[in-house]
């Protein structure tokens, strides 16, 4: 599941002989793999519900179930007005399960960071919505393709046999779904070979999230075949404000989706460098942005990003209370919105000229209107330290999901650009993300580098311990400048977040008393430039790994070593590390496998389903939904 949030030490045995073997056994390491009566119980659920939707659409397909032909006849004069069924029906269930899902993964995270790792997966009651949510989206996909019966659905639909078309949208949807669901058991074999990855970014935790966000590109492509396919009477139609609200709510979904990538930048925990964030935000907002500008129509970026306010600070709310878990911050997005609407009013209005123009200047205004959101909104706010880089990744990501976006768009319209330039622009924009990526991963630990400690203000027992603290870089240049320097506790059913204070060269103080007791693993963090190091003030025994307590006396001086040593302690570090780079290569072609589908839904839609190009002084109207 997302993070398992506790951490290092080591797995019985050697190598990945030895690692291997153990992903076999039952029972597992606590810290590592699911239990195998839970492993069972997920199993059986899951295969009593996907056999029970098979069966539903077997027998709408065979003629013995109508309970799938009545609901949507019920969509198509619903929400789903003006599509026919299998795209009608569809939509909401796929948009109310990607809420379910959202709702439960920022729960599960909050959990995981302030209590640390489940007794088991069934154990969180977190993980149920997240499950219920993608197989949700799963089951919505299913629909799309079950429910044609008889008929071609639009002349960009997939043979299944010889008499069962499927619309493209549908298989690209139930695609997602499953490629989202799979990432739970190879989650918990993850965990078994390697440990606990307790960070967002594990590769199989990506393929979680990339699932249930991409899956909007797919609901897209489903409504452009719907409307295309529909052939009721025109009283049937709906008005043009309701296709512009529901293409703008569309985009912001895909907003919320690819803003998820940055949840630990949102609660204040990032395992990664700073300069990440703003390349995240600038790419969500370029992608999603300028899609719903060009493909819902004027304010239709400003409406997206309003429904994501709504849906994502509703998020936040509900987690941090009624729930009562951890609030997570929420990246302002209006700025950038106004960037693209500002970019369709300028001479530069053909898609792919508009998505680089609006993708600069998220890059560069919608940074600075972040950078100083950062400062009122985030426990972590951008500092100079990141200003210079920051820009550059942020115009990266602006411009490549920028220019996305409007293929996106455009493809969805009808009026994609010559396979050859679309397919360049494409590949050119994975490789400057996947570049700006791996710019960000670039980091150090320079050698050499102690801290020593002070405690302070020492307070409460063994059971209840806190304190202040006086810290001594050395040497005393050895944190100059930092994107944050600050005391970091979690997992002892809390987050601590303490910016130190400066009193001097190389010298800090804590503000605010530090937790020293219990399950709390409290540490000193400094990024600075492309140093990501920590040192260890307080981390208790955990005997499921091995690991014993690191106590905090009264004064003592540590080395600075890498973050992950620290926050990643139930990794195992004996599995060789080709083993580690091999599955995660497996995991990143799995990924490239859907964004390329995606890609060739979008074309296949440009392709088969084409639109004349609209008049210039037209481009970009609320009217022009209607296509």
């Amino acid at each position: 599941m997302l993070n398992h949030l506790t951490s290092l030490d080591h797995l019985p045995g050697g190598g990945a002989g030895a690692a291997l073997r153990l992903a076999a056994e039952a029972p597992p390491n606590p810290a590592g793999g699911a239990a195998l009566d839970q492993i069972l119980i997920a199993s059986g659920g899951a295969a009593v519900l996907t056999a029970a939707l098979l069966v539903l659409g077997w027998g709408h397909r065979s003629g013995h179930v109508t309970v799938l032909a009545r609901a949507a006849r019920l969509a198509e004069r619903g929400p789903g007005r003006g599509t026919p069924g299998w795209s009608a029906l569809p939509a909401p269930v796929a948009m109310v399960s990607l809420l379910v899902a959202l709702l439960g993964m920022y729960w599960d995270i909050s959990l995981h960071i302030s209590h640390g790792r489940d007794e088991g997966p069934l154990a969180n009651i977190a993980h149920y919505p997240i499950l219920i949510g993608l197989f949700g989206v799963f089951t919505a996909g299913v629909l799309a393709m079950a429910l044609p019966k008889g008929e071609r659905p639009g002349a960009a639909s997939v043979r299944i046999t010889r008499d069962w078309h499927a619309p493209a949208g549908g298989v690209l949807l139930a695609g997602a779904g499953f490629y989202a669901l799979l990432g739970f058991p190879l989650d918990d074999v993850w965990h078994r070979i390697f440990g606990q990855d307790v960070t967002l970014w594990g590769p199989t935790h990506l393929m979680l999230i990339g699932g249930a966000g991409l899956s909007l590109v797919a609901m897209m492509v489903l409504e452009r075949e719907g409307r295309h396919a529909f052939t009721g009477p025109a009283s049937r139609q709906p008005p043009g404000w309701v296709r512009y609200v529901r293409r703008s709510m569309h985009a912001g979904g895909l907003l919320i989706g690819l803003s998820v990538f940055q949840a630990e930048y949102d609660f204040g925990v990032p395992q990664f460098r700073l300069v990440h964030q703003p390349l995240l935000i600038a790419l969500a907002a370029g992608c999603a942005l300028v899609a719903a500008r060009l493909w819902a129509g004027r304010g239709g970026a400003v409406l997206a990003v309003a429904f994501y306010m709504l849906v994502r600070g509703g998020v936040s709310v509900l987690v941090g209370w009624p729930i009562g878990e951890l609030w997570a911050s929420v990246p302002l997005y209006f700025a950038e919105a106004l960037c693209v609407e500002a970019a369709a009013l300028l001479p530069a209005r053909r898609p792919l000229a508009l998505g680089a123009v609006a993708g600069a200047l998220i890059g560069t205004a919608g940074f600075g209107a972040e950078y100083a959101w950062s400062q009122v909104a985030f426990r972590l706010p951008w500092t100079p330290d990141i200003a210079a880089e920051g820009m550059l990744m942020a115009l990266a990501g602006g411009i490549a999901g920028g220019l996305c976006g409007a293929l996106l768009a455009e493809g969805l319209k009808g009026r994609s650009p010559r396979p050859a330039v679309a397919r360049g622009i494409f590949a050119g924009a994975i490789l400057a993300v996947a570049a700006s990526v791996a710019n960000g991963l670039l980091i150090n630990v320079p050698p050499d580098r102690t801290a020593t400690v002070t405690l302070t203000g020492v307070e409460g027992g063994a059971g209840q311990r806190t304190a202040g603290a006086r810290i001594e870089f050395s040497p005393a240049a050895a944190v100059d400048g930092p994107a944050w320097v600050t005391v970091t506790g979690w997992q002892g059913r809390g987050l601590h977040v303490d910016h130190l204070v400066r009193e001097g060269d190389g010298v800090y103080r804590t503000s605010e008393p530090m937790p020293l007791h219990g399950q709390w693993k409290t540490m000193i963090r400094v990024h600075d430039g492309r140093t990501l190091a920590a040192v260890p003030l307080y981390l208790p025994a955990d005997p499921a790994i091995g690991a014993r307590q690191v106590p905090a006396p009264a004064e003592f001086t540590r080395d600075l070593q890498g973050e992950r040593t620290i926050l990643q302690r139930e990794l195992n570090t004996d599995v060789p590390g080709w083993v580690w780079l091999a599955c995660s290569l497996v995991v990143l072609a799995c990924t490239l496998a859907l964004v390329l589908s995606l890609g060739w839904g979008v074309a296949r839609i440009a392709r088969r389903l084409p639109e004349p190009a609209p008049e210039p002084a037209s481009s970009g109207t609320p009217e022009e939904a209607g296509t």
